[in-house]
């Protein structure tokens, strides 16, 4: 079993601190597949969040658990202001 750094708790925390902003999302799909998008956080509730991808074309999940960013099957940080 692998040990984590972070609780259920702070990883809400951190996820409730992105709403309504602009963020990276990293999906690992499995066998060396991974998605990789930008969206807006646009729901926190308490068993999973909801990120509205900027492309309206996507074709994807666009919701997810706290648990899945806990085990690493999910990324999600804020997005890089363009300069």
């Amino acid at each position: 079993m692998i040990k984590t750094s972070k609780t259920i708790a702070q990883v809400k925390q951190t996820i409730g601190e992105y709403f309504q902003r602009q963020v990276d999302v990293t999906v690992n799909l499995g066998r060396n597949k991974i998605l990789r998008y930008c969206g807006e956080l646009s729901g926190v509730y308490p068993a999973l969040f909801t990120v509205s991808p900027n492309d309206k074309n996507f074709l994807g999940k666009t919701s997810y658990s706290y648990a899945e960013v806990l085990c690493g099957s999910v990324s999600i940080k804020p997005a890089k202001k363009d300069a």
